[in-house]
């Protein structure tokens, strides 16, 4: 007998590995240390990934991500994301997103022309 578990995420996820940076919020700002990671899973609302570490549940973080798509076929795109640790366990880490935006290296552009 199978038993269906309810789907509670408001959103689809897509599963993407891609190459991702992080920071942590300390008091007064943000570390100045980057950390490095790997996305699994991404939906509009959150992203998990695999870090070296657990993080703090419940901080707020910063990510970078490196995205697949570039702009103008020239210049590469990050996506910039803001939100909280949800989840962390072992090298496995879950946020929900509470803003974003997509940055353009407009200096790739310079250096082609």
């Amino acid at each position: 007998m199978r038993t269906l578990t309810e789907e509670r995420r408001q959103r689809p996820r897509f599963e993407l590995r891609l190459t991702l940076r992080y920071r942590l919020s300390q008091k007064g700002g943000l570390e100045d240390n980057w950390q490095t990671g790997v996305t699994r899973d991404i939906s509009a609302d959150g992203v998990g990934f695999k870090a070296r570490r657990p993080l703090p549940v419940g901080s707020h973080i910063e990510l970078r991500i490196d995205w697949p798509a570039r702009y103008q076929s020239e210049c590469a795109v990050d996506l910039q994301a803001t939100g909280f640790v949800i989840r962390s366990d072992q090298n496995r880490t879950a946020v929900r997103i509470s803003s974003h935006k997509f940055l353009v290296n407009h200096a790739e552009l310079v250096k082609t022309a």
